[in-house]
């Protein structure tokens, strides 16, 4: 079996065998390539496993992306995606010759972070990639959706919303979405070529939406929302907003919509205030939480200075990585919001797999956690508060960004 690069006259092969390897087929794209999940691939970041035969058996791809880092700190990342293996060759060492060739190759491209979406929990865990993030589903039945009064005086609406047709408002989108990942610890860029090639899940894809498009007062877009009416349900594909005005603004929007008798928040972080918001607490439903972005460090030290921290401190890591067969143990030094990082001989404060710092990277899940849970090994009384303290973030890490 071979591991080798593909280009762009690999497309269709690529993206055949991966679709026979989830058993489903392809759609059809548009007169210029557009309007399906692929129009986005990058081929030059694509793999593909070969047979001595010359058949295609397994596909591994990712994107170039930036992610939102604590801080506000905005670095590349390798997307990873396409990740199949056809069920006739499986168990038999190909997808882990392929991760194995992928993180070789986005090392020799200098990358130090790469992120996936789990198709199944057991698998990536192997790999070296640990949950980071976590989003849930809200249903809000319409006749209780009623906001109970406020003392805070930034939560009242300002500005105005109007109601755009998806086909209408690409721009808007794209410029929105982008001013609002970079102030979202956990959240990725969507390439201009996403939203010109429509390649991902609506408002991104053209399927017919509504767009409640919000501005400032000074007429600035700084939200929507993405929402389809059918049967009385109003389902929100996402909700984008640069802080929680526009959002609560927002819900006020859709919870208003005629002909509705619930509203259905798709991708909303865990932490949303909007149940603490309404005069029923019991009023908001949360259901099919799930984890979303998954993290891998393939550069320890690059990773973890290049992240922002809130407190000063110093922690030794013993970090294993099993797959890639390496173990180092690294001196974290926080001083100031900025971190140096380096080999170091000192006894270790927390020994852990290179999986559950990719968890605990973005400050989403406390070290603590994963310590009670038998993850992470804690070395002394002291150890794990230490640890809790300094990954500590003041705005919990999120995603919704489909890839």
């Amino acid at each position: 079996m071979e591991i080798r690069s593909t280009t762009d006259e690999d497309l269709k092969v690529a993206v055949d065998t991966m679709h026979a390897a989830f058993g489903i087929f392809p759609g059809t794209p548009a007169e210029d390539g557009g309007g399906v999940w692929w129009s986005a691939l990058e081929m030059d970041r694509c793999l593909m496993a070969v047979t001595a035969e010359g058949r295609p058996v397994g596909t591994a791809g990712a994107y170039s992306f930036e992610l939102t880092l604590p801080g506000e700190i905005v670095v590349p990342v390798a997307g990873v995606t396409g990740v199949g293996v056809l069920p006739s060759h499986r168990r038999q060492g190909v997808l882990s010759a392929m991760m194995r060739f992928q993180l070789a190759e986005l090392r020799e491209r200098g990358e130090s972070l790469a992120v996936l979406l789990a198709s199944e929990a057991a698998i990536y865990g192997r790999f070296g990639y640990g949950p980071a993030t976590h989003l849930q589903k809200l249903t809000v039945p319409r006749h209780r959706a009623v906001f109970a009064p406020t003392r805070a005086p930034g939560l009242p609406e300002t500005g105005s919303i109007e109601v755009r047709n998806r086909s209408e408002c690409g721009e808007i989108l794209d410029e929105v979405y982008d001013r609002y990942r970079r102030g979202q610890p956990g959240a990725l860029s969507r390439p201009h070529r996403w939203w010109t090639m429509r390649a991902g899940q609506p408002p991104i894809a053209a399927d017919a939406r509504h767009i409640a498009v919000h501005r400032d007062a000074g007429g600035v877009p700084d939200g929507y929302a993405s929402y389809l009416r059918e049967s009385g349900t109003l389902t929100v594909d996402e909700t984008i907003a640069v802080d929680d005005a526009v959002f609560t603004a927002l819900a006020r929007f859709l919870f208003g919509v005629d002909l509705v008798t619930e509203v259905v928040f798709h991708k909303i972080p865990l932490d949303t205030p909007l149940r603490w918001q309404l005069a029923d607490y019991r009023a908001v439903h949360a259901s099919d939480e799930t984890d979303w972005l998954w993290v891998r460090l393939l550069d320890v030290p690059r990773a973890l200075t290049a992240r922002g921290w809130s407190t000063d401190g110093e922690l030794v890591l013993d970090v294993d990585d099993p797959f890639l067969r390496e173990h180092n143990r690294y001196l974290l030094t926080v001083r100031d919001g900025k971190a140096e990082c380096g080999p170091t001989d000192q006894e270790p404060d927390l020994s852990l797999d290179v999986r559950d710092l990719g968890s605990i990277y973005l400050g989403g899940i406390a070290p603590s956690t994963l310590v009670r849970a038998g993850h992470i090994q804690a070395h002394h009384a002291d150890a794990a508060a230490l640890a809790d303290a300094l990954f500590r973030v003041e705005r919990a890490p999120h995603c919704l960004h489909w890839f």
